[in-house]
């Protein structure tokens, strides 16, 4: 599949003539990011329960190279979240392949860590630092020290070193989902996958948290696999965006997402690439939907 350029100097206007199309490995070279981390073939994703048949995910294919912030975005229900899950290791695709530096995905693993949108994925009965400690001792094999020390450095990273010994029950919601941030990059995964993680606060700390993972992915460059409904935030948050859409979800477009910035928001050319990109979605001259 090609790739559809959004950077700043494609924007003449919204139509479809007006953006060039390339390779996806030329905007992999174009980015500076590192070789192939992920890939999904052919993917269908089906469910069966008391006699029903569902397909939730149909023929979907991409890659996500290394350091890459690669988005999945789509309107409620396109199998976005169904796919992540996938990739995670939790659900099991009927048909195609997903792979991870070459080996098939065959269940979960810590070189895939997952952060949820829900505020109570977070163990209640540990603390802040016990949180983050627990996969790198457990699935790491990390001595308690190793593990502290660890734990103590990634917290300082996402500005919550000061509350390591406090209990979930007494953080706020954007402190939750910044110590399981804290919790999945002190494993070093080779793919973060984040399923809309910000998506339950408000405006402000979802602003805030989106700018903290930016500031985070340039310190630790990893790979990032993204789940959002929210256009404006692929366009922050993503380096390369594939358009999910209809039930069962079906890829309709990759992009290269540009290199917006939150500084941008009300610029005319973030106006421009969220219009076409809700054009791609939901124009009515290209129905993906099935009849």
């Amino acid at each position: 599949m090609s790739t559809t350029s959004l950077q700043r100097s494609d924007w003449p206007g919204t139509g479809t003539a007006a953006i060039a199309q390339s390779p996806a490995q030329d905007a992999q070279d174009a980015q500076g990011i590192g070789s192939r981390v992920l890939e999904v073939r052919g993917l269908d994703i089906e469910f069966r329960s008391h006699g029903r048949h569902v397909q939730a995910v149909s023929d979907v294919s991409f890659d996500v190279f290394g350091a890459d912030r690669f988005v999945l975005l789509g309107p409620s229900g396109c199998g976005k979240s169904t796919l992540l899950k996938a990739i995670g290791g939790f659900v099991k695709p009927t048909r195609g392949e997903i792979s991870l530096d070459g080996q098939a995905i065959s269940g979960p693993g810590i070189d895939r860590m997952v952060v949820f949108q829900e505020f109570d994925q977070l163990a209640p009965w540990k603390t802040v630092l016990q949180n983050v400690m627990f996969p790198l001792r457990i699935a790491k094999g990390l001595s308690r020290r190793d593990a502290r020390e660890r734990a103590l450095e990634t917290l300082d990273k996402v500005g919550l070193s000061r509350f390591a010994d406090a209990f979930p029950h007494t953080l706020s919601g954007g402190m939750k989902q910044r110590v399981a941030i804290a919790r999945a990059l002190a494993v070093r995964p080779r793919v973060l996958l984040m399923d809309e993680p910000f998506a339950a606060l408000d405006a402000l700390t979802r602003t805030r948290m989106q700018e903290e993972l930016l500031r985070l992915w340039d310190d630790t460059r990893v790979t990032l696999l993204f789940v959002t409904h929210s256009i404006e935030e692929a366009l922050i948050v993503g380096s390369r965006i594939v358009l999910l859409d209809g039930q069962p979800g079906r890829m309709r477009a990759e992009l290269d997402a540009g290199t917006f910035a939150l500084d941008d928001v009300a610029s005319p050319e973030f106006r421009r690439a969220t219009a076409r990109i809700h054009e791609l979605l939901f124009g009515e001259h290209t129905p993906l939907r099935n009849p």
